[in-house]
């Protein structure tokens, strides 16, 4: 079964890894796991010693009657994860060696799944970077305040390119995602989600003039309108498009 690029596909095929994730994981019998993307199964095989609850997502049409095929017990949807129905996620460990090119949309779209129980990812590492960054670094965007909402990031270890099939040409990075005890809800988040836009696309300027358009009164909220986008915190981008929201 060799990779396809158009899945932006890589399998993990190095047994050392393999180890250590599982150590991560602590997989119990009573557990609900969702394996998103398991290609050939190779981490699928540990999962299911662990615990006979296991779905696999998996768009490739070939891996999943591979995946049929080798494990006959397993629950493999043959679909795209960034649409299928999101009660799949619902009481779950949710666990996958995502794509490149579906890990953004995929981890926003974890923002809205509010109802399983953790998530583990192998990541780009430059993706992880953004994830855990802090204001007023060069990696803090709209990725980071989106995941930081709702999420605590923990980076767990790297992972060499020699552990993939084909080899990717950057370092990548295991990590687990928990829900915060108390995340910020925004009023309205698809104006959380146009704030955010319109601050990062014109970062270099000061928050005041890259949203101007949208008549914010930052004393009234006390936020300075000179700082740039990459310098305010989560909740200083909630309380914007809370009082963007008050006006409309």
């Amino acid at each position: 079964m060799k990779a396809r690029k158009r899945f932006g596909q890589h399998f993990l095929y190095d047994a050392s890894t393999h180890a250590r994730i599982h150590d991560v994981l602590n997989v119990q019998p009573e557990d609900r796991v969702l394996e998103i993307g398991p290609g050939r199964g190779e981490l699928t095989v540990g999962i299911l010693q662990a615990t006979k609850n296991v779905v696999a997502i998996e768009i490739d049409r070939d891996l999943s009657r591979h995946l049929r095929t080798k494990f006959p017990k397993l629950e493999v949807v043959e679909a795209d994860v960034l649409s299928v129905d999101p009660s799949l996620f619902r009481g779950r460990r949710v666990v996958g060696n995502l794509p490149y090119n579906i890990s953004s949309p995929l981890l926003i779209r974890m923002t809205a799944t509010l109802d399983c129980i953790d998530m583990h990812f192998m990541l780009q590492r430059e993706v992880v970077e953004r994830l855990v960054a802090i204001p007023g670094t060069k990696a803090w965007g709209r990725l980071s305040v989106k995941i930081q909402r709702v999420f605590d990031v923990c980076p767990l270890f790297d992972v060499e390119p020699e552990a993939f099939e084909p080899r990717p040409k950057v370092l990548s990075a295991f990590i687990r995602m928990t829900y915060r005890r108390e995340h910020l809800t925004p009023k309205n988040l698809l104006m959380f989600d146009a704030i955010l836009r319109q601050a990062f696309s014109q970062r270099r300027k000061t928050i005041a003039n890259s949203l101007a358009s949208f008549q914010i009164d930052w004393a009234q909220i006390g936020i300075a309108g000179t700082l740039r986008a990459d310098q305010l915190t989560v909740a200083q981008y909630v309380r914007i498009a809370d009082e963007s929201t008050r006006q409309t």
